[in-house]
């Protein structure tokens, strides 16, 4: 399941549970309409708790939606995740598209107040890295 909502700062994305490459292929073709009306610059806070590791289809379209956020504007992304493999298989994707420089990944179970730590990195550059 995934869901896309607008915000102040750009777009909330949530994933959960596993994601079949028709329905992640699906989330790409949402997101190709709905970035039609995006500002020009934008951020993306995206909520991965509880998403299960993605197959290698999924993970191209994954990878695509990645693409196509980056060159329609997105300047800044923060990744929430629960799961380490899941962390590892999103930086690692991060990395092959171009976006890590701009993505930072926050751990819920580290982190209580995880939330705001990532809304903090999006709309103010506080880096939760350091």
């Amino acid at each position: 399941m995934y869901k896309i909502d607008k915000t102040d700062y750009g777009f909330k994305l949530a994933f959960r549970d596993f994601i079949e490459p028709k329905e992640m292929q699906k989330w790409v073709e949402d997101s190709k309409k709905i970035l039609l009306s995006a500002p020009n610059t934008f951020h993306i806070f995206v909520d991965m708790r509880s998403l299960k590791p993605l197959s290698p289809e999924s993970q191209q379209f994954m990878q695509e939606g990645q693409k196509l956020y980056k060159q329609r504007g997105m300047t800044r992304s923060v990744v929430i995740l629960a799961n380490p493999v899941i962390k590892m298989q999103f930086k690692r994707i991060a990395q092959e598209t171009g976006i890590y420089q701009w993505e930072r990944y926050v751990d819920e179970s580290s982190t209580p107040n995880w939330e705001s730590v990532g809304v903090d990195w999006l709309k103010n550059s506080k880096d939760p890295d350091k």
